[in-house]
């Protein structure tokens, strides 16, 4: 097999797990953040950089890299890792929910989806088959079954049908796959925001036993209470000697509360996306360097961050290269955004290891400034 879950340990506080998933390109430690690499690149780091924050995963994204350079290009590179120079593992996604969010343009049909590029308005096709044979080409560790994502809010009879077209699609995705030895086909469960059909969709899909669950659907505008609802009740249906994968899920609060409920893979574009626009996470809070009174400020970002940004750079320093539009300035938020959920994460691990998880939430929320409004309870 491909992928395989170790369990460790379960913390005896929160029932959070502790794990390993021993992929053909090493490691991963769990629960792990994963930073996002949409085309083949964290955007504004180098590999060597994510190694140095100790990065065991990153996410790279199948419809970007099926509309440019396109799959036969990395193919001939070697593949996925060789083409950006990552040796560590690599989850690609399915391109569905790219499909469906990005593409005004789009008729689904049981075959697949026709739509239109959004960069250039070409007409294009992703089935199933074409989904899989695109990630078989791209030689990610971990690849995502093809899938539809309704929105939220939907109509229940919606929900339902486009869930029962992801369990089929995923049957079909697994007769589709080519390299089972070496790369893990998860599934990925939907059934919007209605408990029977998360249900009905979970127990569908590990009936035809996949090497790893997503659950997805989450994080695409619901509150977040809904959110963990469904998590309480999805998760129990899932296998326990299989990892589970929140998609799309990237905020200090959600990475917490998803590992108490016994996630162990997340992966979201906050901390790359808000580090652009110059806002970056610390241990007391969001922080908005851009803001003026950062100007004559020559502390870190984050006194409590030994990050190659927060032990080098200050506020002042750091402000005047966003107000300046030096690509520097993004370089350095984006860096300790990325080193501080993934040092979030091995904090996580470490309150689960000595059973304390729910003491870990609830101190750090206090710093980081979390109410429960905030944190939607």
């Amino acid at each position: 097999m491909a992928v395989k879950y170790e369990l460790i340990k379960q913390c005896k506080q929160s029932g959070a797990r502790l794990g390993r998933v021993h992929t053909p390109h090493g490691v991963i430690e769990t629960p792990t953040f994963m930073p996002v690499g949409t085309q083949a690149t964290v955007k504004t780091m180098s590999p060597e950089e994510l190694k140095q924050m100790d990065a065991h995963i990153i996410l790279s994204n199948t419809y970007h890299l099926f509309l440019r350079p396109g799959h036969g290009i990395v193919k001939q590179a070697g593949g996925l890792h060789k083409f950006m120079n990552w040796d560590r593992p690599i989850l690609t996604d399915s391109g569905g929910f790219q499909v469906f969010s990005l593409s005004e343009m789009r008729k689904i049909s049981e075959e697949g989806v026709h739509f239109r590029s959004h960069l250039n308005g070409d007409k294009l096709f992703i089935s199933p088959e074409v989904a899989m044979e695109i990630q078989n080409a791209l030689g990610s560790d971990i690849m995502m079954a093809f899938d539809e994502c309704p929105p939220y809010p939907a109509e229940y009879e919606y929900v339902k049908q486009s869930t029962e077209r992801t369990s089929r699609w995923a049957e079909r995705c697994l007769a589709a796959h080519a390299r089972p030895h070496d790369q893990a086909l998860f599934a990925i469960v939907q059934g919007g925001m209605h408990k029977d059909l998360r249900i009905q969709s979970a127990k569908d899909l590990t009936s035809m036993d996949f090497p790893g669950y997503a659950i997805g659907g989450l994080s695409v505008g619901e509150p977040k209470h809904l959110m963990y609802d469904v998590l309480d009740y999805t998760v129990p249906e899932l296998p326990a000697d299989k990892p589970r994968y929140l998609m799309g899920v990237g905020s200090p609060d959600a990475l917490v509360e998803g590992s108490i409920r016994g996630i162990d893979m997340f992966d979201c574009v906050l901390p790359t996306r808000i580090a652009r626009n110059g806002t970056t996470m610390t241990s007391s809070g969001r922080l908005v360097i851009r803001n003026a009174k950062f100007a004559e400020d020559f502390g870190p970002l984050d006194p409590n961050c030994s990050c190659y940004t927060c032990t080098n750079y200050s506020r002042a320093y750091i402000r005047h290269l966003l107000k300046a539009d030096e690509t520097f300035g993004i370089r350095l938020t984006t860096y300790h955004n990325l080193h501080f959920l993934l040092q979030l994460m091995r904090d996580v691990r470490q309150a689960i290891m000595e059973d304390r998880l729910l003491d870990f939430r609830d101190s750090f929320f206090e710093a980081y400034g979390l109410n429960d409004n905030d944190r939607g309870f």
